[in-house]
């Protein structure tokens, strides 16, 4: 678990070559000025940070100059991220490695950022699992998974931060959903069926929001090029073999739409018109039409 103070010790390095040890007392003054700088800016938490669209997010806001909380299962990938941000863009990133499976996750990441200190500007909810198959032949501990990732913590995560950035009157979420939330997904009904939560929530909680000073927004990609088609046990689909979207560029899209404070943001023309057509076909048509694209070549 990484803290803000290894930043700190990295900013008092550079202050002691820069000025020398005899000058260092005599300057605490200028440290400090160099410290409260770094504690001005604003800061993200993010979901699902060390691989994929959210390590994109990631680099993105640190190259807009945010301050970061960057939490995954994974502790050492997430250092391994966190470190290269500071040392590329020089912002603070601070590290907790969770399992959002676990519904403890969410409050334990509330605690961390209280005892750290953080105030968050934004909450991107990006962690996110899926599974393929027919659902009756699957783990059901592994779909119930599915709901406790991308539903559960979702929710529970945005009703702990929330009431801060209400009462500031400023704040942004950004919950990363699907083009998958526009129609039911056979052979991937759970995962389906909780990205159409995650955005039917999200376009809810923005109007409830819209003279607040906090913004939803709900970013649908479609396919991307990362590690999940693998986790998920679909990389031989029609779907994941067709038209794949690079994750750099759905991150910046969906960065460019939560600042602007849109509502839904869907990424590329042809999930545009996919998601569109949806409200024109009959919903039995797009159900076939979608597990055709599930099953494997």
């Amino acid at each position: 678990m990484r803290s803000n103070q290894l930043s700190y010790w990295g900013i008092a390095q550079k202050f002691i070559q820069k000025t020398g040890p005899n000058q260092l007392y005599a300057s605490s003054a200028n440290f400090e000025s160099m410290t409260t700088k770094s504690q001005s800016r604003p800061r993200a938490l993010i979901t699902g940070a060390s691989v994929g669209i959210g390590m994109e997010l990631a680099r993105v806001f640190a190259r807009n100059r945010y301050d970061l909380v960057l939490v995954s299962r994974r502790a050492d990938a997430l250092e391994a991220v966190a470190g290269r941000l500071e040392g590329e863009f020089g912002i603070s990133a601070a590290t907790f490695a969770a399992d959002l499976g676990d519904a403890a996750a969410p409050g334990s990441i509330l605690d961390f950022c209280a005892n750290e200190k953080f105030t968050i500007d934004m909450l991107v909810n990006n962690a996110g699992v899926g599974l393929g198959g027919e659902f009756g032949e699957s783990d059901i501990n592994r779909q119930l998974n599915i709901i406790n990732v991308n539903i559960s913590a979702l929710t529970h995560l945005t009703g702990l931060f929330l009431p801060q950035m209400m009462l500031r009157r400023s704040g942004r979420i950004l919950n990363v959903a699907s083009t998958a939330a526009f129609q039911p997904g056979p052979l991937m009904a759970v995962y389906y069926a909780s990205k159409a939560y995650v955005l039917s929530f999200s376009e809810a909680l923005a109007e409830e929001l819209r003279n607040t000073g906090v913004t939803v927004t709900a970013l649908c990609p479609g396919p991307t090029k990362t590690e999940f088609a693998a986790t998920a046990e679909i990389e031989s689909t029609r779907l994941f073999n067709s038209v794949v979207t690079d994750a750099a560029g759905v991150a910046e899209f969906g960065y460019q739409a939560t600042m602007g404070g849109k509502r839904v943001a869907i990424p590329g023309m042809m999930n545009k018109i996919v998601a569109q057509s949806n409200r024109f076909t009959p919903r039995f048509l797009a159900t076939k039409v979608v597990r055709m694209l599930q099953e494997n070549r």
